[in-house]
């Protein structure tokens, strides 16, 4: 489809959102869970099992970002705008890579027991407490940064779409049905 992304890169991205607005709302609302509860360890297991989809799906979308040429903006932004624009989703990438590698790393040099969709994981043989709550700590420094990022690209899309009068919202949406 000319003038827009590969139905697959579509496909990803919005599969991507979803999965992130499911790892945040477990981790965030973990906290109504009583600890040791079921509920809880659904809510992590949830958060772990969709941050590790998040990381191959952002891997396979780097991936057909490098297979499939973009699509022109337009009409074009100025340079400014598309500089800024390809630093944030360069950082988005950066982030939401680096955050579930974080996450699995702090999980597997705990020494506790985890799963991902519901399968036990591996852990260390021997622990390294101090290394884990590094990475964990990383994890959850870093992790703020990403509402920032969603909120910064979707007021860019949004700003695109309704001010600029440019394409590139409708860019990523799905095609519609006839």
């Amino acid at each position: 489809m000319k003038g827009k992304f590969a139905p697959s890169q579509i496909a990803l991205h919005w599969l991507v959102f979803l999965l992130l607005v499911v790892t945040y709302a477990t981790i965030e609302l973990r906290g109504f869970a009583e600890r040791g509860s079921l509920l809880r360890t659904v809510m992590m297991v949830t958060h772990f099992s969709c941050g590790v989809a998040i990381l191959v799906l952002m891997l396979a979308r780097l991936f057909l970002r490098h297979r499939h040429t973009s699509p022109a903006i337009t009409p074009a932004p100025s340079r400014w705008q598309s500089a800024l624009g390809s630093l944030t989703h360069a950082v988005i990438y950066l982030l939401f890579i680096t955050l579930p590698i974080l996450g699995v790393a702090s999980r597997y040099y705990s020494g506790r027991d985890w799963m991902l969709f519901g399968i036990g994981m591996p852990t260390a043989a021997t622990p390294n407490f101090d290394l884990a709550e590094t990475l964990i700590g990383w994890h959850e420094t870093l992790a703020p940064l990403g509402y920032w990022l969603i909120a910064l690209h979707t007021a860019a899309a949004l700003f695109h779409h309704y001010v600029m009068k440019d394409n590139t919202l409708l860019r990523m949406m799905p095609a519609k049905r006839d």
